[in-house]
Protein backbone atom coordinates (compact mmCIF):
# COMPACT_ATOMS: atom_id res chain seq x y z
CA UNK A 1 0.00 0.00 0.00
CA UNK A 2 1.21 3.81 -0.24
CA UNK A 3 1.37 6.46 1.99
CA UNK A 4 -0.88 8.19 0.35
CA UNK A 5 -3.96 9.27 3.20
CA UNK A 6 -7.26 9.40 0.93
CA UNK A 7 -9.65 11.17 3.34
CA UNK A 8 -10.60 14.78 4.24
CA UNK A 9 -11.52 17.11 1.69
CA UNK A 10 -9.55 17.81 -1.37
CA UNK A 11 -10.66 20.40 -4.05
CA UNK A 12 -11.22 19.57 -7.49
CA UNK A 13 -9.39 22.92 -8.33
CA UNK A 14 -11.12 24.66 -11.29
CA UNK A 15 -8.41 25.60 -14.14
CA UNK A 16 -7.60 29.96 -14.17
CA UNK A 17 -7.50 32.07 -17.10
CA UNK A 18 -6.53 34.90 -17.93
CA UNK A 19 -8.01 37.61 -20.79
CA UNK A 20 -6.22 35.27 -23.47
CA UNK A 21 -7.50 31.96 -21.92
CA UNK A 22 -4.08 31.15 -21.39
CA UNK A 23 -3.20 29.60 -17.77
CA UNK A 24 -3.16 32.20 -15.08
CA UNK A 25 -0.48 30.04 -13.39
CA UNK A 26 0.17 32.85 -11.04
CA UNK A 27 -2.85 32.74 -9.58
CA UNK A 28 -3.30 28.96 -9.48
CA UNK A 29 -0.39 29.30 -7.51
CA UNK A 30 -2.17 31.42 -4.64
CA UNK A 31 -4.87 29.66 -5.14
CA UNK A 32 -3.94 26.19 -4.31
CA UNK A 33 -2.32 27.38 -0.73
CA UNK A 34 -5.20 29.51 -0.19
CA UNK A 35 -7.10 26.05 0.04
CA UNK A 36 -4.25 24.40 1.86
CA UNK A 37 -4.66 27.13 4.03
CA UNK A 38 -8.18 25.95 4.74
CA UNK A 39 -7.19 22.28 5.31
CA UNK A 40 -7.60 21.01 2.16
CA UNK A 41 -5.83 17.75 2.33
CA UNK A 42 -5.01 16.88 -1.44
CA UNK A 43 -5.11 19.05 -4.76
CA UNK A 44 -6.89 17.73 -7.69
CA UNK A 45 -6.28 19.26 -10.82
CA UNK A 46 -7.90 18.33 -14.23
CA UNK A 47 -11.30 17.07 -13.36
CA UNK A 48 -14.38 17.84 -15.26
CA UNK A 49 -14.42 21.38 -12.83
CA UNK A 50 -10.72 21.84 -14.17
CA UNK A 51 -11.96 21.69 -17.78
CA UNK A 52 -9.89 19.00 -18.67
CA UNK A 53 -11.28 18.37 -21.97
CA UNK A 54 -10.31 22.02 -23.24
CA UNK A 55 -6.40 21.84 -22.31
CA UNK A 56 -4.07 20.48 -24.34
CA UNK A 57 -1.75 17.83 -22.99
CA UNK A 58 1.85 20.02 -21.86
CA UNK A 59 -0.72 22.42 -20.65
CA UNK A 60 -2.06 19.53 -18.16
CA UNK A 61 1.27 18.78 -17.28
CA UNK A 62 2.23 22.43 -16.96
CA UNK A 63 -0.65 22.78 -14.51
CA UNK A 64 0.87 19.99 -12.35
CA UNK A 65 3.58 20.82 -12.62
CA UNK A 66 2.98 23.85 -10.67
CA UNK A 67 0.83 22.77 -8.00
CA UNK A 68 3.23 20.12 -7.39
CA UNK A 69 6.35 23.09 -6.99
CA UNK A 70 4.41 25.33 -5.28
CA UNK A 71 2.76 23.24 -2.62
CA UNK A 72 5.70 21.32 -2.50
CA UNK A 73 5.67 18.36 0.65
CA UNK A 74 2.40 21.10 2.43
CA UNK A 75 -0.20 18.99 0.32
CA UNK A 76 0.00 15.85 -2.12
CA UNK A 77 -1.04 16.99 -5.60
CA UNK A 78 -3.84 14.22 -7.19
CA UNK A 79 -3.97 14.34 -11.20
CA UNK A 80 -7.40 14.07 -12.71
CA UNK A 81 -6.23 11.30 -15.83
CA UNK A 82 -8.68 11.10 -18.86
CA UNK A 83 -8.05 11.36 -22.86
CA UNK A 84 -9.65 10.48 -25.71
CA UNK A 85 -7.31 7.62 -25.83
CA UNK A 86 -5.52 4.86 -23.32
CA UNK A 87 -2.52 5.82 -24.90
CA UNK A 88 -2.77 9.45 -23.89
CA UNK A 89 -3.91 8.78 -20.43
CA UNK A 90 -1.04 5.98 -19.85
CA UNK A 91 1.35 8.89 -20.65
CA UNK A 92 -0.60 11.95 -18.60
CA UNK A 93 -0.24 9.17 -15.61
CA UNK A 94 2.94 8.54 -16.44
CA UNK A 95 4.23 12.49 -16.42
CA UNK A 96 1.99 12.93 -13.82
CA UNK A 97 4.29 10.62 -11.88
CA UNK A 98 7.31 12.26 -13.26
CA UNK A 99 6.61 16.07 -11.81
CA UNK A 100 5.72 14.75 -8.71
CA UNK A 101 2.28 14.20 -8.14
CA UNK A 102 1.35 11.84 -5.24
CA UNK A 103 -2.24 10.33 -6.64
CA UNK A 104 -4.16 9.98 -9.65
CA UNK A 105 -7.54 9.74 -10.14
CA UNK A 106 -9.00 7.84 -12.83
CA UNK A 107 -11.50 8.86 -15.28
CA UNK A 108 -13.06 6.72 -18.08
CA UNK A 109 -12.41 7.88 -21.74
CA UNK A 110 -14.00 11.27 -23.16
CA UNK A 111 -17.04 10.20 -25.27
CA UNK A 112 -17.00 6.52 -25.73
CA UNK A 113 -18.64 4.41 -23.31
CA UNK A 114 -18.48 0.50 -23.93
CA UNK A 115 -18.68 -2.87 -22.00
CA UNK A 116 -17.09 -3.50 -18.76
CA UNK A 117 -14.37 -5.31 -20.75
CA UNK A 118 -12.96 -2.26 -22.49
CA UNK A 119 -13.83 0.10 -19.76
CA UNK A 120 -11.59 -2.24 -17.26
CA UNK A 121 -9.08 -2.68 -19.89
CA UNK A 122 -8.51 1.53 -20.59
CA UNK A 123 -8.95 2.00 -16.42
CA UNK A 124 -6.56 -0.49 -15.92
CA UNK A 125 -3.70 0.56 -18.67
CA UNK A 126 -3.96 3.80 -16.22
CA UNK A 127 -3.54 2.02 -13.23
CA UNK A 128 -0.77 0.04 -13.95
CA UNK A 129 0.97 2.97 -15.46
CA UNK A 130 2.67 4.24 -12.36
CA UNK A 131 3.76 3.40 -8.81
CA UNK A 132 1.19 5.99 -7.83
CA UNK A 133 -1.78 5.24 -5.71
CA UNK A 134 -5.52 5.60 -7.31
CA UNK A 135 -8.43 6.72 -7.07
CA UNK A 136 -11.44 5.18 -9.54
CA UNK A 137 -14.05 8.34 -10.33
CA UNK A 138 -17.21 6.89 -11.40
CA UNK A 139 -19.40 9.32 -13.07
CA UNK A 140 -22.12 7.95 -14.90
CA UNK A 141 -24.34 10.74 -15.39
CA UNK A 142 -21.47 12.79 -16.69
CA UNK A 143 -19.18 9.80 -19.24
CA UNK A 144 -21.81 7.19 -19.61
CA UNK A 145 -20.08 4.53 -17.85
CA UNK A 146 -20.79 3.28 -14.35
CA UNK A 147 -18.49 1.18 -12.27
CA UNK A 148 -20.35 -1.44 -10.40
CA UNK A 149 -19.16 -2.29 -6.47
CA UNK A 150 -18.19 -5.85 -8.02
CA UNK A 151 -16.43 -3.90 -11.27
CA UNK A 152 -14.48 -2.58 -8.16
CA UNK A 153 -13.82 -5.32 -6.18
CA UNK A 154 -12.35 -7.27 -9.31
CA UNK A 155 -10.01 -3.97 -10.17
CA UNK A 156 -8.99 -3.79 -6.70
CA UNK A 157 -8.51 -7.67 -6.53
CA UNK A 158 -5.56 -6.75 -9.22
CA UNK A 159 -4.22 -3.34 -8.53
CA UNK A 160 -3.12 -2.99 -4.80
CA UNK A 161 -2.63 0.76 -5.36
CA UNK A 162 -6.05 1.26 -6.47
CA UNK A 163 -7.17 2.49 -2.95
CA UNK A 164 -10.27 5.01 -3.44
CA UNK A 165 -13.27 5.59 -5.15
CA UNK A 166 -14.98 8.89 -6.17
CA UNK A 167 -18.86 8.10 -5.95
CA UNK A 168 -20.65 10.30 -8.40
CA UNK A 169 -23.91 8.40 -9.22
CA UNK A 170 -25.97 10.79 -7.22
CA UNK A 171 -27.06 7.09 -5.37
CA UNK A 172 -25.90 7.40 -1.88
CA UNK A 173 -27.11 3.75 -1.56
CA UNK A 174 -23.93 3.18 -3.85
CA UNK A 175 -21.66 3.60 -0.90
CA UNK A 176 -23.27 1.27 1.33
CA UNK A 177 -23.38 -0.68 -1.84
CA UNK A 178 -19.48 -0.57 -2.00
CA UNK A 179 -19.29 -1.48 1.53
CA UNK A 180 -20.85 -4.40 1.55
CA UNK A 181 -18.97 -5.45 -1.26
CA UNK A 182 -14.95 -4.33 -0.14
CA UNK A 183 -15.43 -3.74 3.30
CA UNK A 184 -12.82 -1.25 3.71
CA UNK A 185 -10.54 -2.44 0.93
CA UNK A 186 -11.58 1.34 -0.88
CA UNK A 187 -11.77 4.69 0.78
CA UNK A 188 -15.26 6.48 -0.44
CA UNK A 189 -15.45 9.44 -1.61
CA UNK A 190 -18.14 11.82 -2.02
CA UNK A 191 -18.53 13.17 -5.73
CA UNK A 192 -21.21 15.38 -5.21
CA UNK A 193 -21.40 18.44 -3.34
CA UNK A 194 -25.33 18.10 -2.34
CA UNK A 195 -25.53 15.07 -0.96
CA UNK A 196 -21.89 15.07 0.86
CA UNK A 197 -23.83 15.13 4.14
CA UNK A 198 -25.63 11.56 3.90
CA UNK A 199 -22.46 10.30 1.77
CA UNK A 200 -20.75 10.93 5.05
CA UNK A 201 -23.19 9.54 7.03
CA UNK A 202 -23.61 6.24 4.72
CA UNK A 203 -19.61 5.87 5.19
CA UNK A 204 -18.10 8.49 3.35
CA UNK A 205 -14.37 9.06 4.59
CA UNK A 206 -13.69 11.96 1.94
CA UNK A 207 -14.86 14.66 -0.25
CA UNK A 208 -13.82 15.26 -3.70
CA UNK A 209 -15.35 18.93 -3.67
CA UNK A 210 -16.43 22.22 -6.08
CA UNK A 211 -17.62 24.93 -3.88
CA UNK A 212 -14.78 24.72 -1.59
CA UNK A 213 -12.79 26.44 -4.74
CA UNK A 214 -14.63 29.55 -3.60
CA UNK A 215 -15.79 28.75 0.49
CA UNK A 216 -12.83 26.49 1.50
CA UNK A 217 -13.58 27.51 5.21
CA UNK A 218 -17.29 26.50 5.18
CA UNK A 219 -16.59 23.19 3.10
CA UNK A 220 -13.94 21.73 5.53
CA UNK A 221 -16.34 22.73 8.89
CA UNK A 222 -19.03 20.93 7.28
CA UNK A 223 -17.09 18.16 6.72
CA UNK A 224 -15.59 17.75 10.02
CA UNK A 225 -18.97 17.83 11.37
CA UNK A 226 -20.72 15.19 9.68
CA UNK A 227 -17.82 13.11 10.14
CA UNK A 228 -17.42 14.07 14.02
CA UNK A 229 -21.38 13.07 14.30
CA UNK A 230 -22.28 16.53 15.31
CA UNK A 231 -25.45 16.17 13.37
CA UNK A 232 -27.54 19.22 14.21
CA UNK A 233 -24.58 21.52 13.61
CA UNK A 234 -23.85 20.14 10.31
CA UNK A 235 -27.44 20.15 9.33
CA UNK A 236 -27.75 24.05 10.22
CA UNK A 237 -24.76 24.71 8.35
CA UNK A 238 -26.21 22.54 5.24
CA UNK A 239 -28.99 24.09 5.12
CA UNK A 240 -27.32 27.60 4.91
CA UNK A 241 -24.84 25.71 2.32
CA UNK A 242 -26.78 23.74 0.03
CA UNK A 243 -28.26 26.70 -2.30
CA UNK A 244 -24.44 27.14 -3.98
CA UNK A 245 -23.65 23.09 -3.27
CA UNK A 246 -26.39 22.40 -6.12
CA UNK A 247 -24.43 24.64 -8.62
CA UNK A 248 -22.23 21.39 -8.65
CA UNK A 249 -24.44 19.31 -10.00
CA UNK A 250 -26.12 21.23 -13.10
CA UNK A 251 -24.50 21.33 -17.00
CA UNK A 252 -23.14 24.50 -16.28
CA UNK A 253 -21.33 23.88 -13.23
CA UNK A 254 -17.96 24.85 -13.88
CA UNK A 255 -19.55 28.78 -15.12
CA UNK A 256 -21.19 28.60 -11.89
CA UNK A 257 -18.56 27.73 -9.25
CA UNK A 258 -16.07 29.94 -11.22
CA UNK A 259 -18.43 33.00 -11.08
CA UNK A 260 -19.00 31.95 -7.42
CA UNK A 261 -15.45 32.06 -6.87
CA UNK A 262 -15.23 35.58 -8.78
CA UNK A 263 -18.34 37.25 -6.28
CA UNK A 264 -16.04 36.19 -3.02
CA UNK A 265 -13.06 37.55 -4.95
CA UNK A 266 -10.77 34.61 -5.41
CA UNK A 267 -10.94 33.56 -8.93
CA UNK A 268 -12.37 34.85 -12.58
CA UNK A 269 -15.24 33.60 -14.01
CA UNK A 270 -13.67 33.27 -17.35
CA UNK A 271 -14.20 29.72 -18.90
CA UNK A 272 -13.16 28.08 -22.61
CA UNK A 273 -15.10 27.37 -25.26
CA UNK A 274 -17.31 25.42 -25.82
CA UNK A 275 -18.06 27.26 -22.67
CA UNK A 276 -19.10 30.78 -22.39
CA UNK A 277 -19.25 32.71 -19.14
CA UNK A 278 -23.05 33.02 -17.73
CA UNK A 279 -25.32 36.00 -19.29
CA UNK A 280 -28.49 37.25 -19.15
CA UNK A 281 -31.31 35.41 -16.86
CA UNK A 282 -28.70 32.63 -16.34
CA UNK A 283 -26.15 34.99 -14.86
CA UNK A 284 -29.37 36.98 -12.82
CA UNK A 285 -30.45 34.23 -11.34
CA UNK A 286 -26.94 33.12 -10.24
CA UNK A 287 -26.14 36.37 -8.93
CA UNK A 288 -29.34 36.46 -6.96
CA UNK A 289 -28.90 32.54 -5.22
CA UNK A 290 -25.01 33.63 -4.31
CA UNK A 291 -25.92 37.00 -2.80
CA UNK A 292 -28.28 35.47 -0.93
CA UNK A 293 -26.31 32.81 0.46
CA UNK A 294 -23.66 35.16 0.70
CA UNK A 295 -25.59 37.48 2.76
CA UNK A 296 -26.40 35.15 5.25
CA UNK A 297 -22.77 33.40 5.81
CA UNK A 298 -21.69 32.23 8.81
CA UNK A 299 -19.99 34.63 11.26
CA UNK A 300 -16.05 33.87 11.45
CA UNK A 301 -16.32 32.77 7.85
CA UNK A 302 -16.35 36.06 6.05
Amino acid sequence: MSNMKWAGVMPAITTPFKESLEIDFEFLEKHVNWLVDHNARAIVPLGSLGEGATLQFEEKVSILEHCVKSLGERAPVVAGVSSLSTAEAVELAQRAAAVGCRGLMVLPPYVYSTDWREMKAHVSAVLGATELSCMLYNNPIAYGTDFTPWQMEELANEFPLLEAVKESSGDVRRITAIKAVLGDRLAIFAGLDDIVVECVSAGASGWIAGLVNALPRESVELFDLARSGQVEKAAELYQWFLPLLRLDTVPKFVQLIKYTQEKVAMGSARVRPPRLELEGDELRIANEIIEAVLRDRPKGNQ
